[in-house]
């Protein structure tokens, strides 16, 4: 089941959000890209302003371009633990699951958040399009499922500030939801969902609302946070918080298994370091099962790892060694200077069994410099966690920022 085309869908390449007016009035410098469909801003005003925003004010990304599919019927629950090797059991309606799903080789397709909504009905979102996955998948379950990415208007509203301001806003109640929560709230136009959810690995927000809802709800919050210095900010911004925060990202750490055409470029979950959601013994056959429970007897092929680099100089697409001039073991695949952090924070993957937590690595980094290309090396430290991991994140209620 599909979204039915406009007759006219043929007129523009891309859509429009329906923030895009409101984003438009707080860009200064006409750097945007499409994602999806869709056209978003890559930077508003400044890079470095608007990440701060995320650490220190309030923020607002939007996410509608993401792909997002309805699945509701008696069996919900069961394609659900049948898609992905999560225990889908476990969550509970009003919770949201970060997940991953695999193809039959234990390879990951895409990662994603998945909202319970009600007992048997789910939302799916992801970056990807994910249509024929579901459909492949849905046979012999009693189920109904659709595409809504352009019938839900979302933003990510991330920040220290964030749910003061959703407070003044009159979501009564709104601070005690727990980290991966969701609750439905009544707006002008009929209720909206709020998930205490985010990309960022900070306090924040995601907002789910109906297209026509949109700008109402954007104005609301402006005026809920008017002495908050809330900031629209664009893809560049969001980048350097999720590298800071260690979350890694489709088509830049980890090519879709499905898109993928070289022999051993796909990751599994615990190349990428999600092994922790791969639950074999859940009781349910899932896609990749037996390969997942082979690749954990036999061990897997390459560690993710976060890294901190020393020095200025960030890594970007650097190889890594097992010394200086030495063997190469990996590669990195997200760079970021964390300003919060104050870290020079890298991504990437290394071959077993090098890259244990406290290990050194080291990159080969090449920069230019007025015109030349210059080359260093730069000793790497294998980090247990995120560069930047705040307790208000996880914290109930949020403190008043």
């Amino acid at each position: 089941m599909t979204s039915q085309l406009k007759p006219d869908h043929w007129r523009s390449a891309v859509k429009y959000s329906p923030f895009y007016n409101k984003i438009k009035e707080h860009d200064y410098v006409n750097e945007w890209h499409r994602w999806a469909e869709y056209t978003t801003a890559t930077v508003l005003e400044d890079t470095t302003i608007e990440y701060f925003a995320i650490r220190n004010s309030a923020s607002i990304f939007d996410i509608t371009p993401m792909s997002k599919y309805r699945i509701k019927g008696p069996d919900a629950l069961d394609f659900m633990n049948r898609l992905v090797p999560r225990d889908m059991k476990k969550i509970r309606v009003g919770r949201v699951a970060y997940t991953v799903w695999c193809d039959d080789e234990g390879m990951v397709l895409d990662d994603g958040t998945v909202f319970r909504v009600a007992e048997d009905e789910y939302l799916l979102c992801a970056q990807e399009r994910q249509m024929e996955i579901l459909r492949r998948n849905s046979v012999g379950f009693d189920i109904k499922y659709s595409e809504v990415t352009d019938e839900i208007a979302a933003i990510s509203f991330q920040g220290p500030c964030t749910c003061k301001i959703l407070k003044n806003m009159g979501f009564e109640g709104v601070e005690n939801m727990k980290m991966f929560d969701l609750r439905f709230f009544d707006f002008p136009g009929g209720e909206i969902m709020i998930s205490r959810t985010g990309y960022t690995g900070d306090l924040g927000y995601e907002i789910w609302t109906k297209n026509d809802q949109a700008e109402l709800l954007w104005d609301s919050i402006y005026e809920g946070g008017k002495d908050y210095a809330i900031r629209p900010i664009g893809g560049n911004a969001l980048e350097i918080a999720r590298v800071e925060a260690g979350l890694i990202a489709a088509h830049v750490d980890f090519s879709p298994a499905n898109e993928t055409v070289r022999p051993g470029h796909a990751k599994s979950p615990y190349e990428l370091g999600l092994g922790w959601l791969v639950k074999p013994d859940k009781g349910v056959a899932f896609n990749g099962r037996r390969a997942l429970i082979k690749e954990k007897e036999k061990g897997s092929r390459y560690r993710f790892v976060k890294l901190d680099v020393e020095g200025n100089k960030t890594a970007c697409n650097a190889y890594l060694f097992d010394k200086e001039n030495g063997k190469t073991i990996g590669h990195v695949s997200s760079t970021a200077w964390a300003p919060s952090a104050k870290t020079n924070v890298a991504l990437g993957f290394v071959d077993m069994p090098y890259g244990e937590v406290g290990d050194t690595v080291w990159a080969e980094i090449y920069y230019q410099k007025e015109l030349r290309w210059n080359k260093r090396w730069a000793k790497c430290k294998v980090m247990k966690d995120p560069a930047w991991n705040p307790p208000r994140k996880t914290l109930t209620p949020p403190a008043d920022f």
